[in-house]
């Protein structure tokens, strides 16, 4: 498999390392960046702050809701609001069992929500079966991230 970038979006220190293990553990990504707050993902994302100059354009997206400074919902509209990474595939890996946030989610251009289970198996299993689906079988659009010329 061609080495693959993720960024991994969130702030509770255990998903993080249980989230790292469960992709390490089935080879899925080569290269995992992790923003632990909003601002710090819009930076990767953007090319800002201290990743000035540093654009990253990921395979794929996990995303928290429920993050410091900036929430996941914010993060997902403006990463949709920018050409550079409007395409980017972005899944919503979150506690949250509310029908709004879900719905939020969706309407800011969520690829997919899921809920990360409690039991340590069932979340390294997720984490499995996304990394598999998003970096594996999925077909991402022509020059991921980048809007595409007109046609003639």
């Amino acid at each position: 498999m061609e080495a693959k970038t993720i960024l991994l979006v969130e702030d509770n220190p255990n998903d993080e390392e249980l989230t790292l293990r469960a992709l390490r553990k089935h080879d899925l990504a080569h290269r995992v960046v992790v923003a632990r707050d909003g601002v710090e993902a819009l930076d990767h994302l953007f090319g800002r702050g201290a990743q000035a100059g540093q654009a990253l354009v990921p395979e794929l997206v996990l995303l928290d809701l429920k993050l410091p400074k900036i929430d996941g919902l914010s993060v997902l509209a403006q990463t949709r609001a920018n050409p550079a990474t409007r395409l980017v595939p972005i899944v919503v890996l979150t506690s949250s069992v509310e029908d709004r946030d879900r719905l939020a989610a969706y309407d800011r251009g969520a690829n997919s929500y899921v809920r990360k289970p409690i039991d340590f198996v069932e979340f390294a299993e997720v984490v499995k079966q996304l990394g598999r689906y998003w970096l594996a079988l999925n077909q991402p659009p022509p020059r991921a991230g980048r809007s595409l010329p007109p046609r003639d």
